[in-house]
C-alpha cells in the first residue's frame, strides 16, 4: 500500500460517522442497510456547511467573489470525479439528480433514435431504473426489449448474453452490481462483446462504485451511472458519465438556463459539454458534498477495502450455514456486501421489523426488482448489506437479533 494512503481502521472510520453513534431501542444501531443509501462522514457534512455559510451563490452566473469560489469549488468537483472513474475528459461528467435521471437521459435520447426491429438487452436482475425506463423506450419506439436469463445462484448466463446479441442490437444496459442479489457482473468481458455488434452500453454503477476500483476507460462502456449517496456523499445529486464522442450530440434532455449557446424568440441552440445536458441550477451543496465523499474514500487502498467487506460477507455466509432455516438468496461466486436472505416460514417484512427493535437496520422487500423476485419465486427477501464501518461484531449482533427474531416468529 502507499504510504500516502491511511491505514484501514475500522474503529477510526466508525468514528467520523456521526449517526453511528446512536442507539436505537436501547441498543447500539447496527446499520446494514449500505445498498440502500450510505452514511456520511463528518468530512461530507462539512463540506456541504462550509458552501451553505461562506460561499452560497449561483454557479458559472455572478459578477461577484461569493459565486466565484462556488464556481470554483463546484467545479473542482467534476475534476474529482472525472479522476475518480478515470474519465477521458472533464467534459464527460455530467450532473444529475442521481442513477435513475442519468438512465433516462440516455434513454430519452435513444428513444428518439430507436425503430422497429431494433433491440435493447438488460438482464434479469435489473433495479427497475434500469429496467422500466428501458421497457417505456422500447414502448414508445417499436423497438424490442431482450432480457438475459439469470442461472439459479444469482449469477448472469453470460452464454445466453452473448447468443441474444445481434445486428439489430442498439444498446445494451446492466448493473455493475446487482442490488438485490450483490452479484458482480463481468462488465468488461459483456462489454466488448456488445460493442463487437455495434451496441452502445450504458453501466448502472449505482451498486458498484462505492466498492472502488471504477475505471471506465477499461471497462470501455459509452455510460456509467452512479448516485452520490451510495458512495457517503448527499441524497439528491448523481453522475452520469458518457465518452465526449457520443455526448456531444445527444439529445437534450432538458432546456433551460446554462444549456444554451444563442436563443431567439423563434429558435435556440445548445451550448457545449457538460452544460447541454446540464439545465437549470444544479444541486451546488450536493455536488460538493460528493467530492468530499470522493476525497474521504480516496485515502483509503482500494483493495483494503474490497477486503474488508469480503470479509464481512464470508462471515455472514459461515454463520448462515450453521442457522438453520435461513435460505441464502444470491449465492454467485462473485458478489460484494450483500447478503440477501429468506428466513424460511416468515415475511421477509416480520424479520425486518422485528430487527429494529433489536437496534439492526436491514432493508426488506423487492428492492425495486419485482420482476427479479418473481423469477426467483419469492415474496421478496431480507437484505443486510455491509460497508467500510461495518465490523464482525455487528454480524454476530445481526445473527443473535436473528435467532431472536426465529424464536418470536415460531
Amino acid at each position: 500500500m502507499s504510504a500516502a494512503l491511511r491505514p484501514f481502521d475500522v474503529a477510526a472510520i466508525r468514528a467520523e460517522f456521526p449517526i453511528l453513534q446512536q442507539q436505537l431501542e436501547g441498543k447500539p444501531l447496527v446499520y446494514l442497510d449500505n445498498a440502500a443509501t450510505t452514511q456520511k462522514p463528518m468530512a461530507v457534512i462539512q463540506a456541504i456547511t462550509d458552501y451553505y455559510s461562506q460561499c452560497n451563490a449561483n454557479v458559472h452566473r455572478g459578477a461577484h467573489q461569493l459565486a466565484d469560489e462556488a464556481t470554483r469549488r463546484f467545479e473542482l468537483s467534476r475534476d474529482k470525479v472525472a479522476s475518480f472513474i478515470q474519465a477521458y475528459d472533464r467534459c464527460e461528467v455530467i450532473w444529475t439528480s442521481g442513477t435513475t435521471e442519468a438512465i433516462n437521459i440516455v434513454a430519452n435520447g435513444i428513444a428518439q433514435r430507436l425503430k422497429p426491429g431494433d433491440e435493447v438487452l438488460v438482464t434479469e436482475m435489473e433495479h427497475h431504473a434500469n429496467l422500466v425506463t428501458w421497457q417505456q423506450a422500447c414502448l414508445r419506439s417499436g423497438a424490442s426489449l431482450k432480457i438475459v436469463p439469470i442461472h439459479d445462484n444469482g449469477a448472469l448466463d453470460t452464454e445466453a448474453f452473448a447468443a441474444l446479441l445481434s445486428a439489430n442490437t442498439r444498446l445494451v444496459a446492466l448493473p455493475h452490481v446487482s442490488n438485490a442479489l450483490g452479484t458482480v457482473n463481468p462488465i468488461q468481458d459483456l462489454t466488448r462483446l456488445a460493442k463487437a455488434h455495434g451496441a452502445l452500453v450504458l453501466i448502472d454503477g449505482a451498486q458498484g462504485i462505492a466498492h472502488g476500483g471504477v475505471n471506465v476507460r477499461e471497462i470501455g462502456c459509452d455510460f456509467y451511472a452512479f448516485s452520490g449517496h451510495k458512495v457517503f456523499g448527499p441524497t439528491g445529486v448523481g453522475v452520469l458519465w458518457g465518452k465526449a464522442e457520443v455526448l456531444q450530440d445527444w439529445p437534450v434532455w432538458q432546456t433551460g438556463g446554462e444549456m444554451i449557446a444563442q436563443v431567439t424568440y423563434h429558435s435556440a441552440t445548445w451550448g457545449e459539454l457538460p452544460n447541454r445536458l446540464e439545465a437549470g441550477t444544479p444541486n451546488i451543496a450536493g455536488v460538493i458534498g460528493l467530492a468530499a465523499a470522493i476525497d474521504w474514500l480516496t485515502q483509503f487502498d482500494v483493495s483494503a477495502i474490497q477486503a474488508h467487506e469480503r470479509a464481512l460477507l464470508a462471515y455472514a455466509t459461515t454463520l448462515a450455514t450453521d442457522f438453520e432455516g435461513i435460505q441464502l438468496v444470491g449465492t454467485a461466486a462473485d458478489k460484494i456486501g450483500v447478503f440477501s436472505f429468506v428466513l424460511q416460514g416468515s415475511h421477509p417484512a416480520d424479520v425486518g421489523f422485528l430487527l429494529d427493535k433489536q437496534g439492526i437496520a436491514i432493508r426488506t422487500g423487492s428492492h425495486c426488482a419485482q420482476p427479479l423476485m418473481q423469477r426467483l419465486g419469492l415474496p421478496g427477501t431480507a437484505r443486510a448489506s455491509f460497508s467500510v464501518y461495518n465490523t464482525l461484531e455487528e454480524v454476530d449482533a445481526l445473527f443473535r437479533a436473528l435467532k431472536k427474531t426465529q424464536r418470536m416468529l415460531a
